[in-house]
């Protein structure tokens, strides 16, 4: 029946634009067959017609097929024949979690038209600011627990809903998929989703208000000291887990900067930090005598974020700020008896170049046949580890990219970022401290860090498993290092690197905090530390 009035209309209007070729026009009809194409466009719904109006109109349907592309379109393809046209069901895929796909070939060609252009290219200066979307990775809704368990949480003192959060996670179902979270990548995904759920439902922090700039609530946003910023900003701007009741508090937040705190009270050259610990023993002197709060646990439910070389040894004159408060710190080394590994957090260090735009150049990794080095790192030369690098691997293999600083004839032709995208495997050696922005970097430019640096607590380590996608060399096997690459079978390796790009997601400073992301990990592995502390009596 739909094809007959379709049909009745096409020749009615084909018999019309004849006429009006001839400028004989019979308007009554000419009206009466757009009302009645009109009609049908309007109350006959899309599903009912196999194709669209113009192919009924024109001489012959085309035959189309469809093809989906590496970045998620559909490309069309076909010739005009007297066949019927195909209809095309594009399968629903997961969402990409590779950031900043591949440009295609034509927007290429457009992007080098348009800086030949000098409108187009202010317009494009212009959008600069969307150049984050490309990087934002899909967010998992988070679903508003039952009302009934939201009252129950809210009748608990902070202790007791810490008791719940601990025996929950210990009773927690084991799940072998995830649609958000990547299951090879953790130490246990069950674990970390229950207790990360449970975080979000109960969680409430408490940052001290005192203390003036720069050392305190001004941090550094640009640099490779940048993570103990942007926590302390994100969090002082969150409102779903600050709260303004010191009572209602699970936790309590020191903000100040570590780096602040050096350029404030350093003095150049001196080589005394003493300066710097004796600010922070009457620091926490004075919150103890304001406050009722950190006396009450003797700060174990306090914590701290420092990403400064310098943040352990600014705490070792106050005996319980160096014991007993949950440490998030880059300089995680084991050995010197300032970070406990079984109780505080390794901060992630991440080089943040432009503030106004975090995500930039995240992304981008070329395939692994496009991958001409197998090893590559460039840097300043300091701390024990780099030297021996450069002694045993500078200019002594084709395969292994070893430099001190990036010479300029080098960098010319391949920039630093170039060159660990064309890379297999990005070294990550230490420098004075154990920890490195290179690790980050490796995870951002999809190269799969080689970690060398003795007693040092990998970010993350008590959910993450590190060996799922990077490699951790000891000091002294540098000299084997490239044997110790080539010994990694390639589908060993690309497992290593598809799990590199699904653990991006984790290691972004999003302008605005997203579940799971960097912010998230870093809350929730302080949050984790907490509860590992509180111990459930035998009687329950």
């Amino acid at each position: 029946m739909i094809q007959l009035f379709w049909h009745i209309s096409a020749v009615m209007m084909r018999e019309l634009l004849r006429k009006c070729m001839w400028h004989k026009v019979d308007w009554r009809k000419l009206l009466l067959a757009s009302a009645i194409a009109t009609a049908f466009g309007i109350f006959i719904p899309n599903s009912l017609v196999p194709y669209p109006m113009n192919v009924w109109l024109l001489s012959s349907p085309a035959t189309v097929s469809s093809s989906i592309s590496l970045n998620g379109s559909i490309q069309l393809s076909g010739a005009v024949t007297k066949a019927k046209v195909e209809q095309i069901h594009p399968v629903p895929t997961s969402p990409i979690l590779s950031v900043n796909p591949t440009v295609p070939s034509k927007v290429a060609r457009d992007k080098v038209s348009q800086n030949r252009n000098p409108v187009a290219r202010r317009r494009r200066k212009r959008n600069k600011a969307n150049d984050d979307a490309k990087v934002v990775p899909p967010v998992p809704p988070r679903i508003p627990p039952p009302r009934k368990l939201q009252r129950y949480i809210w009748s608990l003192s902070p202790n007791d809903a810490l008791l719940y959060a601990k025996k929950e996670i210990e009773h927690t179902p084991v799940i072998s998929d995830d649609p958000y979270l990547y299951t090879p990548i953790f130490r246990n995904v069950s674990v970390f989703k229950r207790s990360y759920e449970l975080m979000e439902l109960i969680l409430k922090v408490y940052i001290y208000p005192h203390g003036k700039r720069p050392i305190f609530h001004q941090p550094p946003l640009k640099g490779i000291y940048a993570s103990e910023g942007w926590f302390m900003k994100l969090m002082e701007e969150n409102r779903e887990f600050v709260t303004r009741d010191p009572e209602k508090a699970h936790l309590f937040y020191l903000p100040y900067s570590a780096y602040q705190l050096g350029r404030a009270l350093y003095v150049r050259n001196s080589h005394n930090l003493e300066p710097l610990s004796i600010f922070m023993r009457d620091y926490a002197n004075m919150l103890a005598a304001k406050y009722p709060f950190w006396n009450r646990t003797h700060g174990m439910d306090h914590f701290l974020v420092a990403c400064h070389d310098w943040g352990p040894y600014a705490l070792t004159m106050h005996r319980e700020l160096t014991k007993n408060t949950i440490k998030a710190l880059c300089n995680a080394d084991a050995s010197e008896g300032i970070f406990d590994a079984n109780k505080d957090v390794s901060l992630p260090e991440t080089t943040i170049r432009t503030p106004r735009r975090p995500l930039k150049n995240v992304g981008g990794g070329i395939r692994v046949s496009q991958r001409p080095i197998l090893a590559f790192f460039a840097g300043n030369m300091h701390g024990r580890v780099r030297p021996l690098l450069l002694q045993h691997w500078k200019n002594k293999d084709e395969d292994m990219k070893i430099y001190g600083p990036l010479p300029t004839r080098v960098s010319r032709k391949m920039s630093y970022v170039q060159h660990m995208r064309s890379s297999r495997y990005c070294i990550c050696p230490m420098g004075y401290e154990v920890n490195s922005p290179r690790i980050v970097e490796a995870i951002y430019y999809e190269c799969v860090p080689v970690i060398i640096a003795d007693n040092f607590v990998l970010p993350f380590s008590d959910v993450l498993d590190w060996s799922a996608f990077s490699v951790s060399v000891a000091e002294k096997d540098i000299p084997k290092l490239k044997e110790i690459l080539l010994a990694i079978p390639m589908r060993r390796y690309l497992t290593m690197l598809t799990n590199l790009k699904m653990l991006q997601k984790h290691f972004l400073w999003n302008p605005r905090p997203l579940r799971y992301d960097l912010f998230h990990m870093i809350l929730h592995s302080i949050w984790f530390s907490r509860l590992n502390q509180i111990q459930i009596p035998e009687s329950q």
